[in-house]
């Protein structure tokens, strides 16, 4: 007997567009010998099945069923694919935890709190041969605020919302009369803004998941941009960045990243896939931690699909592992 699988993408931020695609491509690797799958979108007015000839079949939400021709259709597992709010920052875990229906994130607590990027970095500040840039959070772009960034850290800064995802509303500021703007500019996306000091080194991108054996460490891709950081633009228009996988390091480093990305997915007490960014600083070689995404991109620019074929695996045997542990 097939498992059912509701594989939920949409949502409510400017990243709906990027889980759609992410969606599209797990579909797509979806084993269909063992899994009926089912691609339910959510939006803020409505969550819906689109069958064959297009018409959209509400999902009650009572239950998270949907009916098809009189039959009700009840899910094994929800394969999230649906990145920032509400797939991301713990709302739909906290639901599917109430209906106690599985589902291939991290729960309710931990994506809630890996969503506020200053709160993630404070829980995993003590790992060992982890390191944090300088940072501060603002709630308000105020001239006190401004004064009190200029005098605290040293120039350039990296102004980001708090809460989200895909580097939309993130600048890089040079100079003490940027800063207002690239506030602004966070502002409009996030009540909290978080600025810290630039690192000055190579970026690298790793997937960390929980398989069958444990927690298991994904090759590192090097991300090099050919603008100036690596934007929204950089992540999904192909030919932008130049993305080697696997990155270039020493077998030194390469084991420091592995035993520290471990280390933070198990101190945030993470389940699924996960991806986490970071600087290898360039004068000290010192791995600087910039974010955790518990719902990482699977579009066909994505970093984790990369990852799983650089390790021999196909998407198809990845995904279903990640059902298959969920559901153990």
């Amino acid at each position: 007997m097939k498992t059912t699988i509701a594989l939920v993408t949409g949502g409510f931020t400017g990243e709906a567009v990027i889980s759609l695609k992410s969606a599209n491509v797990i579909e797509k690797n979806l084993d269909t010998e063992k899994f009926d799958v089912y691609k339910i979108i959510i939006t803020r007015t409505s969550w819906y099945y689109e069958d064959a000839n297009g018409f959209k079949n509400e999902i009650d939400r009572n239950h998270f069923t949907l009916t098809l021709k009189e039959e009700i259709i009840r899910f094994d597992v929800v394969f999230i694919a649906l990145h920032g709010s509400p797939g991301e920052d713990g709302k739909l875990q906290g639901y599917f935890d109430m209906l106690q229906i599985p589902y291939t994130t991290c729960d309710a607590l931990t994506s809630a709190i890996t969503m506020n990027k200053g709160y993630t970095k404070a829980i995993v500040s003590d790992i060992p041969n982890l390191h944090i840039a300088r940072s501060k959070q603002l709630f308000d772009n105020t001239k006190a605020n401004i004064d009190f960034i200029n005098t605290t850290l040293k120039l350039p800064y990296f102004v980001k919302p708090n809460n989200g995802g895909s580097s939309i509303g993130m600048s890089k500021v040079k100079t003490v009369e940027e800063l207002p703007t690239a506030l602004e500019k966070a502002l409009q996306k996030d009540t909290q803004v978080l600025v810290e000091e630039f690192i000055q080194g190579r970026e690298f991108t790793i997937g960390v998941y929980k398989s069958k054996n444990g927690i298991k460490v994904l090759p590192t891709t090097e991300v090099i941009p050919s603008k100036e950081f690596f934007d929204f633009e950089a992540k999904y228009t192909p030919g932008v960045t130049e993305e080697i996988t696997p990155g270039r390091m020493s077998v030194k480093e390469l084991r420091q990243v592995e035993q520290v990305a471990a280390a933070v997915y198990q101190k945030l007490n993470c389940n699924g896939m996960t991806r986490i960014d970071f600087i290898l600083e360039e004068k000290s070689d010192n791995f600087y931690f910039i974010e955790i995404n518990t719902v990482p991109g699977q579009t066909e620019t994505s970093f984790i699909p990369q990852q799983v074929r650089a390790t021999g695996m196909t998407l198809k045997e990845f995904y279903t592992e990640l059902i298959e542990v969920t559901l153990a």
